[in-house]
């Protein structure tokens, strides 16, 4: 009985999880978790050299040979100074203001756009398609001369508008969600149509919900890019009140000169929303990422 119980289970296992669980030896197990040890240590470390930086002395920050540990102690001298600047409100605002928006437009014109991709028959779809596609490869930075003109002829420079718009435009993303939107069986599109429903209402009612966890992984992407944006608010802004977080803390660092440890706090404080962020919807980014096919099941 033995004999025949250990193949039905293993092969109950298999049916279940759809593919066999690969599994590895104890020595196997070990290098795994040593080179992901490795990777985090890597990774972090920059980040622990920032934080340590941010904590010293302005006179310390550049002692040779560096020292971890400062002769006078850490302060938070740095942090004081940065958090004491009267636009710091002002340009968090502003980029709060920027990246939501755009996240909202842009998550709206892909899933659209790619539904329109994935079930809409018309004349030239494939060409359309092969274009957006190919949007992927162009470089960011050499539609900045033609989208600098173009805001300008249309009156939009300094102001929100004109630091939004340029940035809805992700082929990335149309490609992905075009790609899920192709996972989804028609079955269920074709009953609700059965049931009177139109396309915009399909779409809303029946493809939305079952898109969620990879609407959700488009929209931490976006809003990341939008919150790191520098080049774009940099060259469309001049006033002060309209500049976005990462514009303002250049502005204020190349007045007061290098001060690495203003650098490295203003950096840290720049990028903590987007930490929490991550922490408190890493369970979607990871779901949008891995699953496919009804991903919102």
């Amino acid at each position: 009985m033995s004999t025949l119980t250990a193949p039905r289970a293993e092969a109950a296992a298999t049916s279940r999880s759809g593919s066999k669980v690969r599994q590895y030896s104890p020595v196997g197990r070990a290098l795994v978790v040593t080179a992901l040890v490795v990777v985090a240590v890597l990774w972090l470390a920059p980040l622990a050299w920032a934080l340590i930086t941010s904590l010293k002395p302005e006179a310390e920050t550049t002692d040779v040979p560096l020292q971890v540990v400062p002769d006078a102690g850490f302060t938070g001298a740095a942090y004081g100074s940065v958090l004491g600047n009267d636009n710091l409100i002002t340009w968090f605002v502003n980029s709060t203001l920027v990246a939501v928006v755009v996240t909202v437009l842009t998550v709206a014109v892909s899933a659209l756009a790619a539904y329109g991709f994935s079930r809409c028959s018309f004349r030239g779809r494939g060409l359309l398609f092969a274009l957006t596609v190919a949007g992927i490869m162009v470089p960011p930075q050499i539609l900045v001369v033609p989208l600098y003109r173009e805001v300008l002829a249309m009156g939009l420079a300094d102001t929100y508008w004109g630091i939004i718009l340029p940035q809805l435009a992700v082929p990335t993303m149309v490609f992905i969600l075009k790609s899920f939107f192709d996972g989804i069986p028609r079955e269920l599109e074709e009953a609700a149509r059965v049931d009177g429903a139109g396309s915009f209402r399909i779409f809303w009612q029946v493809v939305v919900p079952l898109s969620r966890s990879i609407l959700a992984a488009v929209a931490i992407f976006v809003f990341i890019g939008a919150w790191n944006n520098f080049l774009w608010p940099f060259i469309i802004t001049s006033n002060p009140d309209l500049m976005t977080l990462p514009v303002g803390l250049v502005q204020v660092q190349s007045s007061f000169g290098v001060r690495y440890a203003q650098v490295m706090a203003s950096a840290l404080l720049a990028g903590l929303p987007l930490i929490i962020v991550f922490m408190l919807f890493q369970r979607q980014i990871i779901r949008g990422v891995a699953t496919t096919g009804l991903g919102g099941r």
